[in-house]
């Protein structure tokens, strides 16, 4: 896997929702444990042989620049897609040049011991132009469902239930799909997800059995300090 694939983790975000932590610190360098998320992803990534990994930039990015001056144990060479504006989650792409066939895409908050083999073997096999890695979110009702059409009861679900696959940030596509992204352009992985769709591409999808977060929140950040002792990676 590790020769067949670029690696980009979108690191470029203001981390609003977080502040004041994200205040003077990018939200990628916040510590989880005794390093910070984005360097558990690296330290993950690494284990699966990757080598070289793009990393976008933009809110305080001279902060994590000069952090893995410092902190780069595995020797990964890393190059700093910096964007002179916001261009959302997905529009940095635009700005660099991919060598290899396949692209793995994913946000740097997120704390995971995802299987980056699995996912690439699923992308693989299912000959995929797009993988979105998803998580399910169970939703209990508390009360029966009562549909209704035309102002007439239709049905009703007693003790209902429903099972949701949430976007968990982590994605993988063919580079020839790098095509449909705007140049300097704000643009969502949502957005691009949308366009490929209108596209009849074959966009497949990963269900993450492993451990995986979204350091989104405060609250977040807290169950992360209590998760981290007991994640294996």
């Amino acid at each position: 896997m590790h020769n067949k694939i670029d690696v980009v983790i979108m690191a470029g975000g203001k981390g609003e929702r977080l502040m004041p932590l994200t205040q003077n610190t990018p939200k990628p360098l916040l510590k989880i444990g005794n390093k910070p998320v984005i360097e558990h992803i690296t330290d993950h990534l690494a284990s699966y042989g990757i080598s070289k990994i793009h990393i976008t930039v933009n809110y305080l990015s001279d902060q994590i620049v000069a952090y893995f001056k410092n902190h780069n144990k595995h020797q990964i060479e890393i190059n700093y897609i910096k964007e002179s504006k916001s261009l959302g989650t997905i529009g940095a792409l635009k700005l660099n040049h991919f060598n290899k066939d396949y692209i793995l895409v994913m946000n740097a908050d997120l704390l995971t011991n995802i299987n980056f083999e699995c996912v690439f073997n699923r992308f693989k096999t299912q000959d995929s132009d797009a993988l979105i890695a998803t998580v399910p979110y169970d939703v209990d009702m508390p009360h029966d469902v009562v549909e209704i059409e035309n102002g007439l009861v239709t049905e009703l679900k007693l003790n209902h239930a429903s099972c949701y696959n949430l976007n968990a940030g982590i994605y993988m596509f063919k580079k020839a799909c790098l095509e449909y992204i705007p140049k300097n352009s704000f643009f969502d992985a949502t957005d691009f997800i949308n366009i490929l769709l209108e596209k009849n591409k074959k966009i497949t999808n990963y269900s993450i059995s492993e451990y995986w977060l979204d350091i989104g929140k405060p609250e977040d950040f807290n169950k992360a300090q209590n998760d981290i002792k007991h994640i294996k990676f």
